[in-house]
């Protein structure tokens, strides 16, 4: 048997698993923490010799050996997987394996790698024990060291150590190689959704430690006596007995000494046991941490010093609820893959604590490690800004659900090593983190002997924590019941929320939900309701934090981002890396604007408005409210009429409390303006993860200030002329043309200038957005809802010295359809240059045929190009959807056509605004269109139609068309989160159904008149 493909085996000669920490030599230098001044430390990063091979028997002979030709070897970078260098094939699946299923065997074709450099050994390592460490290489690899075999390891994602100190030289020339293989017995159980990636993409370590120090330890720190105070228990074990004696301090956040004592291990083990009055707890939203030093020494001399820092919590299930620190805590989290554009697995420690920085900012708390345990400085970040984390088992073998055998190895007991060995490695090296409050056991890999026995295992190692596994859908052996993409509401499916709430005897977690794949997810705040509504439920994990775009550029230099199938990988499941809450560029999305606006700290409710009063709900499990400012504004549209800023009193976590805002609101001032009251809650003091005034949470609220609009009567006289197929209405500086034959506005013309192409055409259909890649089929194959044709039934006009009435009847349906739209456009054109738009459709033919949901009812229309300067008054700033509205606030924006496009990695529809009462397209010199409905309408701008964005597959597929499409709709369907998940909620589909949409345009110039005063007027009807 090849030793890739004995699963019997997962390491020869490989160190027991341990935790993670470093050895210094003195007291002072441990309390500084840098590799650099630890005991002896090399890091084997940069630029090594590397050849690449279809399979490992073609390897040169004795190419382990330190004389060995590497003259003719390429060179990579490590960390880098191979596949981000220039070697082997791009390849992204979620599901399946890319060989025939037959475990233990894969491919005999099976890409290899073959990593050579050398290294000095100084005389810091001298009577030392020195330790080879890998902290990273995917899947299987073996080692040699100056042309000795060393040792063999699987496990992609968890680390290995080698002692080494027999086979270096000291002062003189190592050679290192390392020869790995992409396909192995291993990876039947390393099938994660992301990227096929392959080589040394960790850090690569060599470290000296004490021959007579501490190989590992064990710290426990659980919050006794109401969660008053802590209980430390620490457990270490040397490496052999040689008459030394281990001294333990707990030093506070100032380094005051706490504890101190000094014990003799009993033969090479020692414990420590005491207990600590009023400790600060840790939890994700205060994480205090102390310091543990562990120095060894032997006769009275210092022969190494250990830090750990340590946070006093407790975890522990009661009734159905999980409690940290005796509260049933709710998860705000996401799931986290380790990612980089350009790099593929490879991120740096700088690059994960931008991460979680920003995931404070945006108000995330919980973070599952999906699907194998990150780089060990991931812990230490959790730990210092705090997180809780589900630690998961690099563990999954999604492929063999299609094999009708899904328990295929999950519940073989042959493969009982390869499952556990995976989880000890994890739990031994991470154990001593306080941010860590779950085990998970893998995920998406059936259920079995092998899971059970991992549970048992977890819990002998660690009982303080709980145990996470989806898998074990009657939750046999796990502490949380854990489901995923669960969904709201369905006709049929087995198991809702409603269920998982009367049924569910255990805490329940959803471990994947809200699909954040291109524009969603939807239905984020209707979960998040139901995990305050019920204890039980204790919250969720976005599925996920990052798009998994590679970085690529055009011939011209454009950057783009490809996705699963542009490598020629075969099979794929194309964008479906695409699906974080973080663009490739790091760009927050709008679904995480959302996400942010929907877990935010603060609920705030009126009470009475008009007296000025509101009531706060404390969100946090263990902040009090006093860490806000709370900042106030009274807008009239645009304008600020008020504003102040209160320290908010004393309101504890999980509390609720009125207060007085306002003593009276303003008196109406400006005519037909809305009025309205911003709320911003902004941290007082400096933070960890943001400064004084950052913003928390928000909320909105339109006030009861009434006033009257402008009245305006239209004066003048209108010229109309009918030619053979076009009606012609001109005024005081304008001009109107309209065809007789398709029934469209054609050309609007104010003060000579141009403004408009074509004017409102209805339509039905969007771009299909990501998360409609289920039902993409349905709505283009079969509905064939993206072909539409209108069919002019009747056009008839009427006119006197003020106004003309233009009135076009039409059918609407689409390609091989029964059902159609009988709709009626009226334009009234006034003397002023206003048009009264109006469009009215009745769905008509055979209704039993119609779909269940449209993407939209609306219009669009062209506009001169110039038209790129944008405000509006509606939901903004960025994009949202009647379920995916929670973080577009009210207001008057001013911005331009291209910032209203979101530029997803995947064309798709975008950049819509609710409830918009007016907006203006104008070019620089302030001359344009204002489009107005007081009750408010959908609006959207791009230089794109929406063919144009269903057609592109990538960002560089757009071409700009030479005019801007403007869509006005009554009603844009759901977002939903059906590419994986809840699809569009009944209450906010679009439906086949009678609407009536009507709004007001006009030609305008800024200088004569501004838009916000021009969306005011109210026009006195003196003609009917």
């Amino acid at each position: 048997m090849k030793q890739w493909e004995n699963y019997q085996v997962d390491g020869i000669n490989r160190m027991a698993p341990r935790a993670h920490f470093n050895s210094y030599p003195t007291r002072e230098r441990a309390l500084i923490g840098e590799n650099r001044y630890t005991q002896a430390f090399k890091n084997l990063n940069g630029v090594w010799k590397f050849m690449f091979l279809p399979a490992p028997e073609y390897s040169p002979e004795n190419f382990f050996a330190s004389d060995f030709d590497t003259t003719t070897m390429d060179e990579i970078t490590v960390p880098g997987n191979w596949q981000r260098q220039g070697y082997g094939k791009m390849h992204y699946s979620d599901l399946w394996y890319n060989f025939p299923i037959d475990p233990p065997y894969v491919p005999t074709e099976n890409p290899t790698g073959i990593y050579k450099r050398t290294f000095e050994v100084g005389a810091e390592f001298k009577d030392q024990t020195i330790i080879l460490r890998f902290c990273g290489v995917d899947s299987a690899y073996k080692v040699w060291v100056n042309g000795q075999m060393v040792g063999y390891s699987k496990g992609a994602r968890n680390e290995a150590e080698f002692d080494i100190t027999d086979l270096v030289y000291l002062h003189e020339v190592n050679d290192l190689t390392v020869q790995v293989y992409q396909w192995s017995d291993g990876t039947y159980l390393e099938d994660q959704d992301m990227w096929w990636l392959s080589g040394i993409y960790r850090d690569v370590e060599l470290l000296g430690v004490p021959k007579n120090g501490i190989q590992d330890f064990q710290v426990t720190a659980n919050l006794v006596h109401d969660y008053q105070d802590g209980d430390l228990q620490i457990t270490a074990t040397l490496r052999k007995e040689a008459g030394q004696t281990v001294q333990v301090e707990l030093l506070d956040e100032k380094q005051n000494v706490l504890y101190t004592a000094t014990n003799q291990p009993q033969g090479t083990q020692v414990k420590f046991e005491t207990q600590i009055p009023h400790v600060k707890p840790w939890s994700a939203e205060l994480p205090h941490l102390y310091t543990v030093l562990m120095t060894v020494k032997h006769a009275e001399q210092v022969i190494e010093v250990i830090p750990q820092t340590v946070g006093f919590r407790s975890i522990e299930v009661v009734g159905d609820t999980f409690l940290v620190n005796g509260v049933a805590i709710k998860l705000k989290g996401v799931n986290r893959h380790d990612y980089n554009p350009r790099n593929g697995r490879v991120v740096s420690e700088a690059e994960i604590e931008k991460d979680i920085i920003l995931m404070k900012q945006f108000n995330i708390n919980a973070i599952r490690t999906s699907h194998y345990p990150d780089a060990y400085y991931f812990y230490d970040l959790c730990d210092r800004y705090g997180m809780y984390v589900i630690d998961e088992t690099d563990l999954e073998c999604h492929g063999f659900e299609l094999t009708e055998k899904y328990d295929w190895i999950s519940d073989d007991p042959q493969w009982e090593t390869s499952f556990v060995n995976r989880l000890i490695r994890m739990i031994a090296r991470d154990r001593n983190h306080p941010s860590i409050i779950f085990w998970s056991l893998g995920n998406e890999s059936s259920f079995g002997c092998n899971f059970r026995k991992m549970a048992e295992v977890a819990k002998e190692m660690d009982p303080t924590r709980l145990v996470h596994y989806e898998g074990d859908f009657d939750a046999e052996v796990v502490d949380v019941y854990s489901t995923m993409y669960t969904w709201l509401e369905h006709p049929t499916r087995k198991l809702l929320m409603k269920d998982v709430i009367k049924n569910a005897k255990k805490p329940h977690i959803l471990c994947e939900y809200g699909h954040a794949m291109g524009n969603g997810p939807g239905n984020l705040k209707e979960y998040q309701d139901l995990f305050y509504a019920h204890d039980k439920l204790q919250g969720g994990f976005i599925w996920e934090w990052f798009d998994h775009g590679i970085e690529s550029y055009t011939e011209d230099r454009r950057k783009y981002y490809r996705y699963g199938g542009d490598f020629g990988d075969d099979p794929t499941n194309g964008d479906f890396c695409i699906d974080g809450l973080l663009m490739p560029d790091r760009t927050p999305s709008p679904g995480l604007y959302e996400y942010k606006k929907v877990i935010e700290p603060v609920t705030t409710e009126k009470v009475n408005l008009q007296e000025g009063r509101i009531k706060l709900i404390n969100r946090y499990d263990f902040t009090n409210l006093q860490i806000f400012d709370l900042v106030y504004e009274v807008m009239a549209d645009d304008q600020l009429l008020t504003s102040g800023r209160i320290s908010l009193p004393s309101i504890p976590a999980r509390q609720t409390q009125e207060i007085q805002l306002l003593d009276e609101l303003p008196l109406a001032g400006e005519p037909g303006a809305t009025y309205y009251l911003n709320l911003s809650y902004r941290l007082r003091r400096n933070t960890s993860f943001a400064p004084a005034g950052f913003e928390l949470a928000t909320a909105q609220f339109v006030l009861p200030i009434q006033s009257s609009r402008i009245l305006v009567s239209p004066r003048g006289t209108l010229q109309v002329s009918e030619g053979a197929t076009t009606l012609k209405i001109s005024g005081n500086n304008f001009t109107v043309t309209l065809d007789t034959v398709c029934g469209q506005l054609i050309d609007y013309q104010k003060d000579g200038q141009k403004l408009l192409k074509r004017g409102p055409q209805f339509t039905f259909w969007r771009a299909p957005t990501s998360n409609d890649m289920e039902i993409v089929t349905e709505m283009k194959q079969r509905q064939f809802l993206h072909l539409e044709h209108e069919v002019v039934r009747d056009f008839s006009w009427q006119a006197s010295e003020q106004e003309a009435v233009v009135r076009v009847k039409t059918m609407h349906g689409t390609t091989n359809s029964a059902w159609h739209f009988d709709c009626q456009y009226e334009y009234r054109i006034l003397v002023t240059g206003d048009i009264l738009f109006k469009l009215n459709g009745t769905p008509d033919g055979k209704l039993d045929m119609t779909p269940d949901m449209l993407p939209r009812l609306g219009v669009d229309l062209r506009l001169n190009p110039d038209l790129a300067q944008v405000r509006y008054f509606g939901r903004g700033p960025r994009e949202n959807y009647v379920d995916s509205r929670e973080a577009g606030l009210l207001g008057v924006y001013t911005t331009d056509v291209d910032s209203l496009f979101t530029n997803y990695v995947v064309p798709q529809a975008n950049g819509n605004h609710l409830d918009t009462k007016w907006a203006s397209l104008t070019d620089e010199r302030g001359q344009g269109m204002l489009f107005s409905n007081p009750s408010g309408i959908n609006f959207s701008a791009s230089y794109y139609e929406q063919r144009d964005l269903d057609e592109a597959k990538h960002t560089i597929d757009l071409k700009k068309r030479d005019y801007v499409v403007l869509n006005l709709d009554y009603q844009q369907n759901a977002l939903g989160s059906f590419s994986c998940g809840q699809w569009q909620l009944e209450k906010y589909r679009t439906k086949v159904t009678d609407f009536e949409l009507s709004f007001r345009m006009t030609g305008f110039n800024q200088k004569e008149v501004r838009d916000t005063v021009l969306a005011r007027e109210e026009l006195v009807d003196e003609f009917d």
